[in-house]
């Protein structure tokens, strides 16, 4: 085995990245994380984590409580006209943002020894000779024996993989404001083309971040007179936005989100979080999934990092096993939201057969880990 079998890189620092290169610096590896931004920075992100993660978050010295994280255990869904359907959590979760979360683990990670590059763009990876080389935007390259893709949504590093030739409809828009809304509550409201979900995060501060056919952009040419022509059709949240306090000059925005599957192993490159396909709305929550599948990666790396196939086979076995169902009803449950007659209809059924919203949460959230 070439240079240095120990060297691990990660392009990547969301909760994926971060995760993995705590373990695997806690492991002995020696770490290098590649982030295209400087902590602490905010992202596109639902900011609801299921409470799945909390004895794994334990093991690792984390307590999100001790960043003021709320505590969430009831869940309720509107339809477009803005009948609600309502029930309680039967794991629950916590509302975190990013900004603090993923600053709070970069920290750690640093003060534990993994190396960072921040503000830096990876722009290539080749592999050769059982070897990665990494291009930075900086004109240098980094070498080792493993690399972790755990990039995102999209990204240019994307554009040989086959979903990236696919246009995907979607936009995301996150806002923190300050409203009064149950704090216990996270909250997810229809609209034509989309939903919004609300949960309260630290400070008194709440998430506010929805997902919509940017056809609809394109339609009334602003994020402002979207909102006010597709989004205010839904009276709920009109009176949200209305009322609310927004804390951001401007919200945080991203094109382009994809649903579509991916592979977890092309080129050897291992990829992990939404680079491997974990975003499916509906589905528990991607940040819950995130941690996991960092967890699980991080491990079959630890076991077989003197075989690289068998490396590879393990962990698409494992996380198939994980979440290849939940995703699939993930992604079943959402063709019931962001349509006025189907979210209408989907309300109606949950508000008749309460035993199907428990076996929908079932089957789309984790177990504890």
């Amino acid at each position: 085995m070439p240079g240095e079998p120990n060297k691990i890189i990660i392009i990547g620092g969301g909760l994926a990245g971060l995760i993995c290169s705590i373990l695997l610096n806690r492991a002995g590896f020696e770490v290098v994380l590649v982030e295209r931004k400087t902590y602490p920075f905010h992202r596109v992100c639902g900011e609801y984590i299921s409470n799945e993660v909390l004895p794994f978050l334990k093991s690792l010295d984390i307590d999100p409580f001790a960043l003021h994280a709320s505590s969430i255990n009831k869940l309720a869904i509107s339809s477009s006209s803005g009948t609600v359907f309502q029930t309680q959590l039967d794991l629950g979760g916590f509302g975190l943002s990013r900004y603090t979360f993923d600053n709070f683990l970069y920290q750690k990670a640093k003060a534990e020894g993994v190396s960072f590059a921040c503000g830096i763009k990876a722009n290539s990876i080749t592999f050769q000779d059982d070897q990665f080389e990494v291009s930075l935007s900086d004109n240098s390259t980094l070498t080792s024996h493993f690399v972790i893709s755990a990039h995102g949504k999209r990204s240019n590093l994307d554009k040989d993989r086959d979903f990236f030739q696919r246009r995907s409809p979607y936009l995301g828009v996150k806002y923190h404001i300050k409203t009064d809304f149950p704090v216990d509550l996270v909250q997810l409201d229809n609209f034509e083309g989309g939903y919004c979900g609300t949960v309260k995060i630290e400070n008194g501060r709440f998430n506010l971040c929805y997902l919509i056919e940017n056809r609809h952009l394109k339609k009334y040419g602003s994020i402002e007179e979207m909102e006010r022509q597709v989004l205010f059709q839904n009276p709920r949240l009109k009176e949200r936005f209305l009322s609310a306090d927004f804390l951001n000059e401007k919200p945080e925005v991203i094109n382009e989100i994809s649903f579509a599957k991916k592979p977890l192993v092309e080129k050897h490159i291992l990829y992990c979080g939404d680079a491997a396909g974990m975003i499916s709305p509906l589905c528990g929550n991607g940040m819950a999934m995130a941690i996991h599948s960092a967890k699980v990666l991080s491990d079959t790396i630890i076991e077989f990092q003197n075989n690289r196939e068998l490396l590879e086979q393990t962990y698409c076995a494992k996380w198939n096993q994980l979440f290849k169902n939940r995703l699939w009803v993930g992604r079943l449950t959402q063709q019931l939201f962001g349509g006025r007659n189907v979210s209408a209809f989907a309300v109606k059924l949950l508000n008749r057969m309460p035993p199907l919203s428990k076996y929908i949460m079932k089957s789309t959230h984790g177990n504890p880990f």
